[in-house]
Protein backbone atom coordinates (compact mmCIF):
# COMPACT_ATOMS: atom_id res chain seq x y z
CA UNK A 1 0.00 0.00 0.00
CA UNK A 2 1.54 3.28 -1.11
CA UNK A 3 2.54 5.89 1.86
CA UNK A 4 0.17 8.48 2.91
CA UNK A 5 1.41 11.96 1.88
CA UNK A 6 -0.48 14.68 3.82
CA UNK A 7 -0.12 18.33 2.65
CA UNK A 8 1.29 20.58 5.52
CA UNK A 9 1.15 24.45 6.58
CA UNK A 10 2.49 26.06 9.85
CA UNK A 11 -0.08 27.28 12.16
CA UNK A 12 1.38 27.96 15.01
CA UNK A 13 -1.41 28.16 18.22
CA UNK A 14 -2.20 31.75 18.92
CA UNK A 15 -1.72 30.35 22.78
CA UNK A 16 1.94 29.62 22.23
CA UNK A 17 2.34 33.13 20.87
CA UNK A 18 0.84 34.63 23.33
CA UNK A 19 3.31 32.79 25.94
CA UNK A 20 6.02 34.52 24.34
CA UNK A 21 5.29 37.40 24.58
CA UNK A 22 4.72 37.27 27.96
CA UNK A 23 8.02 35.83 28.46
CA UNK A 24 9.14 38.25 26.01
CA UNK A 25 7.81 41.13 27.85
CA UNK A 26 9.85 39.46 31.38
CA UNK A 27 13.16 39.79 30.15
CA UNK A 28 15.86 40.20 32.72
CA UNK A 29 19.20 41.24 31.01
CA UNK A 30 22.45 40.96 32.92
CA UNK A 31 24.33 43.62 34.21
CA UNK A 32 26.45 45.59 32.05
CA UNK A 33 30.46 45.02 32.01
CA UNK A 34 33.38 46.28 30.49
CA UNK A 35 32.98 43.14 28.24
CA UNK A 36 29.73 42.91 27.27
CA UNK A 37 29.62 43.34 23.95
CA UNK A 38 33.02 41.62 23.51
CA UNK A 39 32.50 38.47 21.02
CA UNK A 40 35.27 36.63 22.55
CA UNK A 41 33.27 36.08 25.78
CA UNK A 42 29.86 34.63 23.98
CA UNK A 43 26.62 36.49 22.52
CA UNK A 44 27.08 40.12 23.07
CA UNK A 45 24.20 41.77 25.66
CA UNK A 46 23.90 45.22 22.90
CA UNK A 47 22.45 42.75 20.38
CA UNK A 48 20.21 41.00 22.91
CA UNK A 49 18.58 43.58 23.73
CA UNK A 50 18.07 44.91 20.00
CA UNK A 51 16.41 41.75 19.37
CA UNK A 52 14.63 41.01 22.16
CA UNK A 53 12.82 44.29 21.39
CA UNK A 54 12.65 43.36 17.51
CA UNK A 55 11.04 39.92 18.64
CA UNK A 56 8.45 41.27 21.27
CA UNK A 57 7.19 44.56 19.69
CA UNK A 58 7.70 44.53 16.16
CA UNK A 59 8.16 40.69 14.76
CA UNK A 60 5.17 39.43 12.88
CA UNK A 61 5.79 35.64 13.05
CA UNK A 62 2.35 35.25 11.08
CA UNK A 63 3.93 37.20 7.97
CA UNK A 64 7.25 34.43 8.27
CA UNK A 65 4.63 31.70 8.85
CA UNK A 66 2.50 32.70 5.97
CA UNK A 67 5.53 33.44 3.83
CA UNK A 68 7.29 30.47 4.67
CA UNK A 69 4.16 28.15 3.73
CA UNK A 70 3.85 30.12 0.42
CA UNK A 71 7.23 29.44 -0.48
CA UNK A 72 8.08 26.12 0.89
CA UNK A 73 5.60 23.57 -0.25
CA UNK A 74 5.38 21.43 3.05
CA UNK A 75 4.12 17.68 3.92
CA UNK A 76 4.08 15.18 6.40
CA UNK A 77 4.39 11.10 6.11
CA UNK A 78 5.01 8.19 8.71
CA UNK A 79 7.92 6.34 8.12
CA UNK A 80 8.43 3.19 10.62
CA UNK A 81 12.03 3.58 12.71
CA UNK A 82 13.04 0.27 13.59
CA UNK A 83 12.67 -0.64 17.43
CA UNK A 84 11.00 3.02 17.75
CA UNK A 85 7.51 2.58 15.52
CA UNK A 86 6.12 5.12 13.78
CA UNK A 87 7.77 8.60 13.61
CA UNK A 88 5.30 11.59 11.75
CA UNK A 89 8.10 13.21 9.44
CA UNK A 90 7.83 17.11 8.23
CA UNK A 91 9.68 17.91 5.07
CA UNK A 92 9.51 20.34 2.07
CA UNK A 93 9.01 18.70 -1.31
CA UNK A 94 9.18 20.42 -4.56
CA UNK A 95 9.33 18.78 -7.87
CA UNK A 96 11.30 20.29 -10.87
CA UNK A 97 9.26 20.47 -14.06
CA UNK A 98 12.43 18.44 -16.07
CA UNK A 99 11.01 14.85 -15.64
CA UNK A 100 14.60 13.67 -15.92
CA UNK A 101 15.44 15.50 -12.80
CA UNK A 102 17.76 13.68 -10.24
CA UNK A 103 15.52 13.67 -7.09
CA UNK A 104 17.79 15.44 -4.28
CA UNK A 105 17.69 14.66 -0.40
CA UNK A 106 19.00 17.90 1.57
CA UNK A 107 19.33 17.69 5.15
CA UNK A 108 20.10 20.09 7.51
CA UNK A 109 21.98 20.06 11.43
CA UNK A 110 22.08 22.06 14.55
CA UNK A 111 21.36 24.96 14.79
CA UNK A 112 19.78 25.07 11.09
CA UNK A 113 16.07 23.74 10.02
CA UNK A 114 14.15 23.01 6.40
CA UNK A 115 14.26 26.76 5.97
CA UNK A 116 17.80 26.67 4.98
CA UNK A 117 16.64 24.96 1.64
CA UNK A 118 14.54 28.11 0.90
CA UNK A 119 17.17 29.93 -1.20
CA UNK A 120 18.46 27.07 -3.44
CA UNK A 121 15.72 25.48 -3.94
CA UNK A 122 14.46 27.35 -6.58
CA UNK A 123 18.21 27.49 -8.59
CA UNK A 124 17.90 24.09 -8.53
CA UNK A 125 14.72 23.31 -9.89
CA UNK A 126 15.49 24.55 -13.24
CA UNK A 127 18.34 25.34 -15.13
CA UNK A 128 18.59 25.73 -19.35
CA UNK A 129 21.58 24.39 -19.77
CA UNK A 130 22.40 21.27 -17.15
CA UNK A 131 20.89 19.19 -14.46
CA UNK A 132 17.73 19.78 -12.13
CA UNK A 133 16.98 18.49 -9.15
CA UNK A 134 13.55 16.68 -7.24
CA UNK A 135 13.84 18.99 -4.19
CA UNK A 136 13.28 17.17 -0.85
CA UNK A 137 14.23 18.73 2.79
CA UNK A 138 12.74 16.88 6.00
CA UNK A 139 12.82 18.12 9.72
CA UNK A 140 14.78 15.55 11.39
CA UNK A 141 13.11 13.77 13.99
CA UNK A 142 13.13 16.35 17.18
CA UNK A 143 13.27 19.33 14.79
CA UNK A 144 10.80 21.80 13.32
CA UNK A 145 7.33 20.28 13.23
CA UNK A 146 8.70 16.64 12.76
CA UNK A 147 7.87 14.68 15.61
CA UNK A 148 9.77 13.91 18.89
CA UNK A 149 11.42 10.78 19.91
CA UNK A 150 10.37 10.09 23.29
CA UNK A 151 13.09 6.63 24.02
CA UNK A 152 16.46 6.66 24.80
CA UNK A 153 19.21 5.72 21.85
CA UNK A 154 17.96 7.17 18.86
CA UNK A 155 20.97 7.94 17.05
CA UNK A 156 22.24 8.90 13.90
CA UNK A 157 21.82 5.66 12.27
CA UNK A 158 18.41 5.90 13.17
CA UNK A 159 18.14 9.56 12.11
CA UNK A 160 19.57 8.03 8.42
CA UNK A 161 16.54 5.21 8.72
CA UNK A 162 14.12 8.10 9.18
CA UNK A 163 15.12 10.46 6.33
CA UNK A 164 15.85 7.44 3.86
CA UNK A 165 12.52 6.15 4.28
CA UNK A 166 11.28 9.56 3.78
CA UNK A 167 12.50 9.33 0.47
CA UNK A 168 11.24 5.59 -0.41
CA UNK A 169 7.54 6.77 0.73
CA UNK A 170 7.74 9.33 -2.13
CA UNK A 171 8.32 6.76 -4.40
CA UNK A 172 12.30 7.48 -5.03
CA UNK A 173 13.62 4.05 -5.13
CA UNK A 174 17.44 5.31 -5.98
CA UNK A 175 18.24 8.87 -5.72
CA UNK A 176 21.16 11.03 -6.13
CA UNK A 177 21.72 12.73 -2.47
CA UNK A 178 22.98 15.88 -1.78
CA UNK A 179 24.05 16.78 1.83
CA UNK A 180 23.89 19.98 3.61
CA UNK A 181 26.08 19.56 6.54
CA UNK A 182 25.06 22.06 9.54
CA UNK A 183 25.53 22.90 12.98
CA UNK A 184 27.53 19.89 15.03
CA UNK A 185 27.92 18.91 11.39
CA UNK A 186 24.68 16.47 11.65
CA UNK A 187 23.97 16.58 7.91
CA UNK A 188 27.38 15.13 7.10
CA UNK A 189 26.91 11.95 9.79
CA UNK A 190 23.79 11.40 8.87
CA UNK A 191 23.50 11.27 5.04
CA UNK A 192 27.62 9.62 5.56
CA UNK A 193 25.56 6.73 7.67
CA UNK A 194 22.66 6.87 4.83
CA UNK A 195 25.11 6.34 2.15
CA UNK A 196 26.71 3.45 4.00
CA UNK A 197 23.63 1.64 5.02
CA UNK A 198 21.65 1.95 1.86
CA UNK A 199 24.26 2.36 -0.85
CA UNK A 200 22.00 0.85 -3.54
CA UNK A 201 18.90 3.70 -2.87
CA UNK A 202 21.70 6.25 -2.55
CA UNK A 203 23.84 6.38 -5.63
CA UNK A 204 25.76 10.00 -4.77
CA UNK A 205 26.68 12.28 -1.85
CA UNK A 206 27.55 15.75 -2.00
CA UNK A 207 29.04 17.27 1.08
CA UNK A 208 29.49 21.43 1.87
CA UNK A 209 32.45 20.30 4.78
CA UNK A 210 34.68 16.70 5.22
CA UNK A 211 34.45 16.60 8.99
CA UNK A 212 37.94 15.83 11.05
CA UNK A 213 37.96 14.78 14.87
CA UNK A 214 40.65 16.55 16.63
CA UNK A 215 42.83 13.93 17.44
CA UNK A 216 42.81 12.45 13.64
CA UNK A 217 43.92 16.05 12.81
CA UNK A 218 47.16 15.95 15.08
CA UNK A 219 48.01 12.76 14.01
CA UNK A 220 47.50 13.92 10.04
CA UNK A 221 49.57 17.15 10.97
CA UNK A 222 52.20 15.16 12.92
CA UNK A 223 52.78 12.93 10.17
CA UNK A 224 52.30 14.82 6.85
CA UNK A 225 54.89 15.24 4.45
CA UNK A 226 52.64 16.84 1.44
CA UNK A 227 52.33 20.87 1.62
CA UNK A 228 49.70 22.64 2.25
CA UNK A 229 48.64 25.87 0.09
CA UNK A 230 48.01 28.85 2.22
CA UNK A 231 43.69 27.72 2.05
CA UNK A 232 44.39 24.36 3.46
CA UNK A 233 46.64 26.40 6.46
CA UNK A 234 43.83 28.80 7.06
CA UNK A 235 41.55 25.45 6.89
CA UNK A 236 43.59 24.36 10.10
CA UNK A 237 43.66 26.93 11.91
CA UNK A 238 39.93 27.72 11.54
CA UNK A 239 39.65 23.82 12.40
CA UNK A 240 41.60 24.28 15.44
CA UNK A 241 39.66 27.56 16.55
CA UNK A 242 36.59 26.26 16.43
CA UNK A 243 38.30 23.28 18.66
CA UNK A 244 39.45 25.28 21.44
CA UNK A 245 37.24 28.01 21.81
CA UNK A 246 33.66 27.17 20.22
CA UNK A 247 33.33 23.75 21.23
CA UNK A 248 31.60 24.72 24.57
CA UNK A 249 28.16 23.94 23.49
CA UNK A 250 29.19 20.62 21.79
CA UNK A 251 30.82 19.09 25.58
CA UNK A 252 27.57 20.17 27.37
CA UNK A 253 25.13 18.77 24.90
CA UNK A 254 26.99 15.34 24.73
CA UNK A 255 26.61 15.28 28.36
CA UNK A 256 23.49 17.11 29.51
CA UNK A 257 21.38 17.55 27.39
CA UNK A 258 18.50 17.75 29.66
CA UNK A 259 20.57 20.78 31.67
CA UNK A 260 20.41 23.19 29.06
CA UNK A 261 17.31 22.09 27.28
CA UNK A 262 15.34 23.36 30.61
CA UNK A 263 16.60 27.20 29.38
CA UNK A 264 15.98 26.57 25.82
CA UNK A 265 12.70 25.29 26.63
CA UNK A 266 11.44 28.10 29.32
CA UNK A 267 13.61 30.95 28.09
CA UNK A 268 13.06 32.64 24.36
CA UNK A 269 16.17 34.76 26.08
CA UNK A 270 18.14 31.76 26.10
CA UNK A 271 17.26 30.21 23.18
CA UNK A 272 18.10 33.44 20.83
CA UNK A 273 21.23 33.44 23.15
CA UNK A 274 22.17 30.26 21.94
CA UNK A 275 21.99 29.87 18.64
CA UNK A 276 23.18 33.43 17.90
CA UNK A 277 26.43 33.32 19.05
CA UNK A 278 26.65 30.53 16.57
CA UNK A 279 24.88 32.48 13.35
CA UNK A 280 27.16 35.38 14.57
CA UNK A 281 30.67 32.96 14.80
CA UNK A 282 29.66 30.19 12.44
CA UNK A 283 29.16 32.27 9.17
CA UNK A 284 31.20 34.38 7.17
CA UNK A 285 30.11 37.49 8.03
CA UNK A 286 26.95 37.11 7.23
CA UNK A 287 24.21 40.43 6.82
CA UNK A 288 21.56 38.53 9.42
CA UNK A 289 18.45 41.03 9.23
CA UNK A 290 16.02 40.77 12.51
CA UNK A 291 13.60 38.58 10.89
CA UNK A 292 16.06 36.09 9.65
CA UNK A 293 17.27 35.45 12.69
CA UNK A 294 13.88 35.39 14.83
CA UNK A 295 12.55 33.58 11.88
CA UNK A 296 15.43 30.80 12.19
CA UNK A 297 14.85 31.33 16.35
CA UNK A 298 11.16 30.76 16.15
CA UNK A 299 11.16 27.13 14.23
CA UNK A 300 12.93 26.34 17.66
CA UNK A 301 10.96 28.10 19.94
CA UNK A 302 7.83 26.58 18.30
CA UNK A 303 8.89 23.40 17.34
CA UNK A 304 6.67 20.43 17.60
CA UNK A 305 8.64 18.63 20.05
CA UNK A 306 10.32 21.45 22.17
CA UNK A 307 13.77 23.39 21.37
CA UNK A 308 15.25 20.80 23.75
CA UNK A 309 14.84 17.86 22.03
CA UNK A 310 16.81 19.31 19.32
CA UNK A 311 20.01 18.63 21.47
CA UNK A 312 19.39 15.03 22.67
CA UNK A 313 21.68 13.86 19.10
CA UNK A 314 24.52 15.43 20.71
CA UNK A 315 24.13 12.80 23.87
CA UNK A 316 23.49 10.00 21.32
CA UNK A 317 25.78 10.56 18.80
CA UNK A 318 28.65 9.89 21.68
CA UNK A 319 26.61 7.31 23.62
CA UNK A 320 24.66 4.89 21.18
CA UNK A 321 26.80 2.59 18.77
CA UNK A 322 29.32 4.68 18.72
CA UNK A 323 31.98 2.82 17.07
CA UNK A 324 30.58 1.21 14.57
CA UNK A 325 29.10 4.59 12.80
CA UNK A 326 32.79 6.11 13.60
CA UNK A 327 34.05 3.59 11.15
CA UNK A 328 31.21 4.61 8.44
CA UNK A 329 31.75 7.68 9.15
CA UNK A 330 35.50 8.10 8.71
CA UNK A 331 36.30 5.03 7.26
CA UNK A 332 36.27 4.83 3.00
CA UNK A 333 33.38 4.52 1.42
CA UNK A 334 33.95 3.60 -2.14
CA UNK A 335 30.02 2.80 -2.51
CA UNK A 336 28.54 6.04 -3.40
CA UNK A 337 30.48 8.74 -5.52
CA UNK A 338 31.06 11.64 -3.05
CA UNK A 339 31.90 15.31 -4.05
CA UNK A 340 33.24 17.74 -1.54
CA UNK A 341 33.03 21.68 -1.11
CA UNK A 342 34.91 23.99 1.47
CA UNK A 343 34.06 26.71 2.75
CA UNK A 344 36.71 28.56 4.81
CA UNK A 345 34.41 29.65 7.40
CA UNK A 346 33.06 26.22 8.25
CA UNK A 347 34.25 24.50 11.77
CA UNK A 348 35.66 21.80 10.07
CA UNK A 349 38.35 22.87 7.19
CA UNK A 350 41.10 19.93 6.70
CA UNK A 351 43.59 19.68 3.83
CA UNK A 352 42.24 18.37 0.75
CA UNK A 353 44.14 14.93 1.42
CA UNK A 354 42.42 13.89 4.35
CA UNK A 355 38.81 14.62 2.48
CA UNK A 356 39.81 12.65 -0.57
CA UNK A 357 40.03 9.57 1.86
CA UNK A 358 36.47 9.37 2.65
CA UNK A 359 35.41 7.94 -0.51
CA UNK A 360 35.07 7.86 -4.41
CA UNK A 361 35.85 11.75 -4.84
CA UNK A 362 34.64 13.21 -8.35
CA UNK A 363 34.29 16.18 -6.98
CA UNK A 364 35.85 19.25 -4.87
CA UNK A 365 36.20 22.61 -4.66
CA UNK A 366 37.81 25.19 -2.27
CA UNK A 367 35.94 28.49 -2.34
CA UNK A 368 37.37 31.95 -1.06
CA UNK A 369 34.80 32.92 1.14
CA UNK A 370 31.73 31.53 2.89
CA UNK A 371 30.99 29.52 6.33
CA UNK A 372 29.10 26.80 8.25
CA UNK A 373 25.36 27.72 6.63
CA UNK A 374 26.56 27.78 2.56
CA UNK A 375 23.16 26.89 1.26
CA UNK A 376 21.81 30.05 3.35
CA UNK A 377 24.77 32.16 2.90
CA UNK A 378 26.51 31.18 -0.55
CA UNK A 379 23.46 29.78 -2.44
CA UNK A 380 24.79 30.44 -6.04
CA UNK A 381 28.33 28.97 -5.23
CA UNK A 382 26.92 25.87 -3.73
CA UNK A 383 24.12 25.55 -6.79
CA UNK A 384 27.04 25.60 -8.54
CA UNK A 385 29.10 22.91 -7.35
CA UNK A 386 26.07 20.80 -7.76
CA UNK A 387 25.52 21.56 -11.48
CA UNK A 388 28.90 20.85 -12.13
CA UNK A 389 29.51 17.62 -10.45
CA UNK A 390 26.00 15.83 -11.89
CA UNK A 391 26.05 17.81 -15.46
CA UNK A 392 27.06 15.60 -18.01
CA UNK A 393 30.75 16.55 -17.77
CA UNK A 394 30.71 15.77 -14.10
CA UNK A 395 32.01 12.76 -11.85
CA UNK A 396 28.95 11.97 -10.69
CA UNK A 397 27.23 12.45 -14.35
CA UNK A 398 26.01 8.73 -14.92
CA UNK A 399 23.30 8.96 -11.53
CA UNK A 400 21.03 11.15 -13.16
CA UNK A 401 20.46 7.74 -15.98
CA UNK A 402 20.33 5.60 -13.15
CA UNK A 403 17.15 6.98 -10.86
CA UNK A 404 13.97 5.70 -10.79
CA UNK A 405 11.08 7.89 -9.58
Amino acid sequence: MAAQITPFKISVPDSALTLAKAKLAATTFPAEVDFSDDWKYGTILSDMKRLIKYWRDDFDWRAQEKKLNDTLPQFTTKVHVDGFGDLEMHFVHKKSPKTDSIPLLFCHGWPGSFVEVSKILPLLLENPDGPTFHIVAPSLPNFGFSQGVKQPAFGRSQYAEAIHKVMLNLGYDKYGKFTMTQGGDWGFSITRLVGANYPTHCLATHLNVAQIRAETLASFLSTNTSPLTPQEQAGIQRTQWFTEQGYGYNSLQSTKPSTIGFALRDSPLALLSWIYEKLHDWTDSYPWTEDEVLTWISIYQFSRAGPEASTRIYYEATHTNVEEEGRKLYGYNGAVKMGLSYFPQDLSVPPSKYGAGLGDLVFERRHADGGHFAAYERPELLVGDLREMFGDKGGAADVKGKVVI
